[in-house]
């Protein structure tokens, strides 16, 4: 379970520098991934993204200042990186649906959030169907839009990018490629480096890519196929976070860092619901702290 101690370690930074700068990059350096995968992890894990999260805690902290103390709002705004009382307003209104200024009064009400804390909790819960291959490398070729390491701004990318190709030619022309496992068409975050960051909707294939794709390959590994039935959205983001928290810590493995495939079924129009897979990368668990991503 070495990957809960980086998390947590990396949470302990955060805390520490709530009134001060807080760097993505330390923080996913102290996790021991890419800034990219630490956001992601995190978001799938906390259910909240980290950008969310930080202004959350800072806004219960300012909270707490501006009821025990009488420092003015501006310095409490500036104490936690607002240099404009709108934006502090703005933020702090976001998480207490009150003005900083009434937060002085006594009567109203608040929402305070704790410092989350990563832990495996045993539960009780649904069954988690899955089966573990081993795959030489992947070959896929399809279209693609980049990708910021803000994850909170690529939830709003991707989907209209699926909106997009989906209401287009793209699509069909996508999926009549696809010819080899998996079968299906892909959604595929692929990370070559900070500036480099893209998302596919492609199909695993031997084919040459048409003007206009790209292709690109993922190395042979060994994979954890988590298979779902159901409505898309909802049901693969439950299953990246029951990877995290139920599943990988008891596996006696750990995650291997390659790109997560999501497999959707080929069909005319726009996929909602039916069975679809993840594919995630994994390797045995050497609990020795070796960064993995």
């Amino acid at each position: 379970m070495e990957w809960l101690k980086k998390l947590s370690a990396a949470i302990d930074y955060i805390e520490n520098n709530l009134d001060s700068d807080i760097s993505y990059d330390e923080a996913a350096k102290i996790a021991c991934c890419s800034t990219f995968y630490f956001q992601r992890i995190f978001s799938y894990v906390a259910g909240v993204s980290l950008s969310e999260y930080i202004r959350r805690r800072r806004m219960t902290q300012a909270a707490f200042e501006l009821q025990r103390t009488g420092a003015k709002v501006i310095d409490i705004a500036l104490k936690y990186g607002y240099s404009s009382p709108t934006s502090f307003n703005r933020a702090f209104q976001s998480v207490h649906n009150i003005t900083p200024a009434a937060a002085r009064s006594i009567g109203n009400t608040f929402n305070a959030y704790p410092a989350i804390r990563f832990s495996v909790q045993v539960t009780g819960g649904n069954a988690m169907t899955y089966h573990i291959i081993q795959k030489q490398s992947m070959r896929m070729v399809g279209v693609r839009i980049p990708l910021v390491e803000d994850m909170e701004e690529n939830y709003k990318i991707i989907p209209k990018f699926w909106k997009s190709v989906l209401n287009s030619n793209l699509f069909s022309e996508v999926c009549n490629l696809s010819n080899q496992s998996p079968k299906g068409v892909l959604g595929v975050s692929v990370y070559e480096n900070p500036q480099r960051i893209f998302y596919y909707i492609a199909v695993a294939t031997n084919e040459p890519a048409p003007s206009g794709m790209f292709e690109f390959e993922i190395p042979s590994a060994t994979w954890a196929v988590f298979e779902n039935k159901g409505y898309f959205k909802e049901n693969v983001q439950n299953i990246f976070r029951r990877f995290y928290t139920e599943w990988l810590p008891f596996s006696g493995y750990e995650y291997a860092g390659l790109p997560d495939v999501e497999v959707y079924p080929i069909c005319k129009g726009t996929p909602v619901s039916g069975h679809s897979e993840v594919w995630i990368s994994i390797k045995k668990d050497k609990e020795d702290g070796t960064c993995i991503i």
